[in-house]
């Protein structure tokens, strides 16, 4: 019997190769490039639409440990991203094109996946099914899912803009990453006072572009997206406290550390393309080659791709989801990606990979593969299925949504470690049980 996997994106991607890797055909439905959203560009599955950053590369970090967990759990796009890693201090970044293209590549050519490109705008009524349509679903298939769910909530995310990495001006800028960690990754620019002060100014009274049924001024937006003129309008040391912060790094040419600084990260394995770090804009594009070409660095810079903020939608999932991602009024209809309420491209992808295995064993009759939350991929998902106390909003890997500790290290990183030894512990346990293969 096949199941169904509707839309190709990161979470998309994951639940159909889990599902034909246990042997069981998948029909990936997928509207591109037939129909794309404002927000797509390529052809390709697994599309990276805002930064090409995958988080913290260190096990010892939240980050670091879901995607750890999604390697021993045999991940096709851990595969794909460790391959086409670029340099980026301590996070893992890639080359979101030859990273999209392998996965597109291993999927289509898979003897059990059919591909059936068109616009799904009705859900199927019988057998298993992995909605992974991402918080930019079509319209129609929107409002079936509101209807079917009760509705829906939304909020705006936000892309940062890429430039090409001879338009940038070497004069103004230096390469290091911060704290000398890893490998010279970044390239930063930096400003003094005065400079970022002007900047400042001008960044927030620029000019936004409109968005519909929705305050511009104050929209609702994920914190871990916030444009960077809504984040300045917080207060003038707002940006040299966040995205701008200059600290781990040191001019080489004043030797003095930076007022302020923008670190720009490569886009691509020939650093031919950087983006501009928690630059996410709704400026309107000659407004941000106006106010961003204010840094020195950036003066003269090309746009390969501005910054743009799009509508997403989610689920209320804790009334509706599982921790096995499948509704409960609807055991073999699953929901897989941000439409959940994870937050992230790792956290959209470790869901998926829990429906595809889920869908495989509901198909079979197994008993579903609910992960401890001591794990991160399970503290995410018992994240979705209750929520926490007050409005449910989008949640990315934390160790917060872990349990204590019990003995917790006083040392940061000691206590980060303790976290990540017993979730993997807890992982291969429960893999164990359940008879689920892992990849150590």
């Amino acid at each position: 019997m096949e199941i169904h996997v509707i839309g190709a994106g990161l979470a998309g991607c994951e639940a159909a190769w889990q599902i034909v890797s246990r042997g069981v055909p998948v029909c990936l439905h997928e509207m591109k490039p037939k129909k794309k959203t404002p927000a797509h560009k390529s052809d390709l599955f697994c599309e990276l639409i805002c930064s090409n950053s995958l988080k913290a590369a260190r096990v010892e970090s939240a980050a670091g440990l879901l995607k750890e967990e999604m390697r021993r759990l045999g991940s096709l796009l851990m595969e794909a991203a460790d391959r086409h890693a670029v340099p980026a201090g301590g996070a893992l970044a890639v080359d979101r094109d030859l990273f999209a293209a392998e996965v597109t590549r291993r999927l289509r050519s898979h003897p059990l996946v059919r591909v059936v490109e068109e616009e799904v705008t009705h859900l199927p009524e019988e057998g298993i099914t992995v909605v992974a349509t991402g918080p930019l679903t079509s319209e129609a298939l929107s409002e079936e899912i509101a209807a079917l769910c009760g509705g829906g909530l939304h909020f705006f995310d936000a892309a940062a803009p890429i430039v090409t990495a001879d338009s940038i001006d070497r004069e103004h800028c230096f390469i290091a990453s911060r704290y000398d960690r890893g490998e010279d990754a970044y390239i930063n620019c930096p400003m003094n006072k005065e400079q970022y002060e002007a900047f400042h100014e001008q960044l927030v009274h620029a000019e936004r572009a409109e968005l519909h049924d929705v305050d511009v001024m104050n929209p609702k937006v994920y914190e871990g997206c916030m444009p960077v003129e809504i984040l300045a309008q917080r207060g003038l040391d707002t940006l040299r406290f966040g995205p701008m912060k200059p600290v781990g790094l040191r001019d080489p040419r004043t030797g003095h550390r930076p007022w302020a600084v923008l670190q720009l990260r490569t886009e691509n394995a020939e650093r031919t393309l950087y983006n501009l770090v928690g630059f996410q804009t709704n400026l309107k594009f000659p407004e941000q080659r106006r106010v961003f070409g204010m840094i020195p660095a950036l003066s003269h810079a090309e746009y390969v791709r501005y910054g743009v903020m799009h509508r997403n939608t989610f689920l209320n999932s804790p009334q509706l989801l599982s921790a096995a991602y499948a509704m409960r009024q609807r055991p073999g209809l699953f929901f897989a990606g941000q439409m959940t309420g994870v937050e992230g491209y790792m956290e959209s992808a470790s869901s998926g990979l829990l429906c595809g295995i889920n869908a495989v064993r509901c198909l079979r009759g197994q008993e579903a593969l609910i992960l401890p939350e001591t794990t991160m991929m399970g503290a995410l998902a018992g994240y979705v299925s209750r929520g926490l106390a007050g409005e449910f909003q989008p949640m990315g890997a934390n160790f917060g949504i872990l349990p204590a500790l019990e003995d917790p290290p006083r040392d940061k990183k000691a206590r980060a470690a303790a976290y990540a030894q017993r979730g993997l512990e807890a992982l291969s346990v429960c893999l164990d049980r359940l008879g689920e293969k892992t990849e150590e």
